[in-house]
């Protein structure tokens, strides 16, 4: 099936203001792109692209002073399968990781093991690891956390969200992260689209984050936010937390004028 996803999306600036955004899809995912647009700005400014140090596509610019806007609008081919559930799936032992596997082991920025380890030990050790106490986890997290748009802080960590209890997409997987690793399962922090595909429309399209689990020597998606397999997931790009991943990451302040994202299929 084919899915539409894109943006438009305006901040103003009192000066000019050099941005890094991340808002390309993955590299793997390029070949099933069948429209590509790349980020149109407005007024018309030079970018330059490079990978960071997670192979994600990050543009740099300068906004210009007043209302700078941001926008693409793409075409992807996705299998129309909803997200696999595999209940097989076991640990890889810690000896036989990747070397670059090993940073999603430990704490980050957003996602502190050091404050959850006992926690996490306490509520999951007693379940067989792998695909099982992931699961376990994410449902634990889903039901814990209550999600309100109201609530978003920019600075809430895994902890605070365990404490809180209320947050928002990212705040599921920061949290679901930091247990997982906390169990000695590399897991990273995923951002992208998700559309409402053979799901009830709860409420107007954003940018969302999930999760990746290193489990028999691969990575496989989770998502304590939904905790429902899902249709035509779009990776944007994946690090140890939000930190890592920032859609827009300017070097001095703006002020969000307009914030539209959509994905959805296209009829045939």
């Amino acid at each position: 099936m084919l899915m539409r996803f894109g943006y438009d999306i305006s901040v103003s600036c009192a000066y000019e203001t050099p941005m890094i955004c991340m808002m390309s899809v993955r590299d793997e995912l390029r070949e099933a792109l069948r429209v590509q647009s790349a980020m149109a700005t407005t007024p018309e400014v030079a970018t330059t692209v490079y990978s960071d140090l997670f192979g994600n596509t990050c543009r740099r610019m300068v906004a210009q002073p007043g209302l700078f806007s941001l926008r693409s609008d793409c075409t992807i081919e996705v299998s129309g399968l909803p997200d696999p559930v595999q209940p097989w799936l076991r640990p890889t032992p810690l000896a036989d990781l990747p070397d670059e596997v090993l940073i999603y082991l430990v704490g980050s920025r957003y996602c502190e093991t050091d404050k959850l380890s006992q926690i996490a030990w306490d509520m999951f050790g007693h379940i067989a690891p792998g695909y099982a106490q992931v699961q376990a986890i994410c449902d634990y997290v889903h039901n814990h956390i209550r999600f309100d748009y109201m609530n978003a802080r920019v600075t809430r960590t895994a902890y605070e969200g365990w404490q809180e209890g209320t947050g928002v997409c990212r705040d599921f997987a920061h949290l679901a992260i930091t247990l997982c690793r906390c169990m000695n399962i590399p897991t990273r922090y995923v951002n992208g689209y998700i559309p409402d595909i053979g799901v009830p429309v709860t409420g107007p399209m954003d940018f969302a984050a999930w999760m990746q689990v290193y489990l028999d020597g691969g990575w496989h998606t989770f998502d304590p936010r939904n905790n429902v397999p899902r249709i035509g997931r779009v990776e944007v790009a994946y690090g140890r937390d939000a930190a890592d991943v920032p859609l827009i990451h300017s070097f001095g302040p703006h002020v969000l004028q307009k914030f539209t994202v959509w994905a959805e299929e296209v009829p045939a």
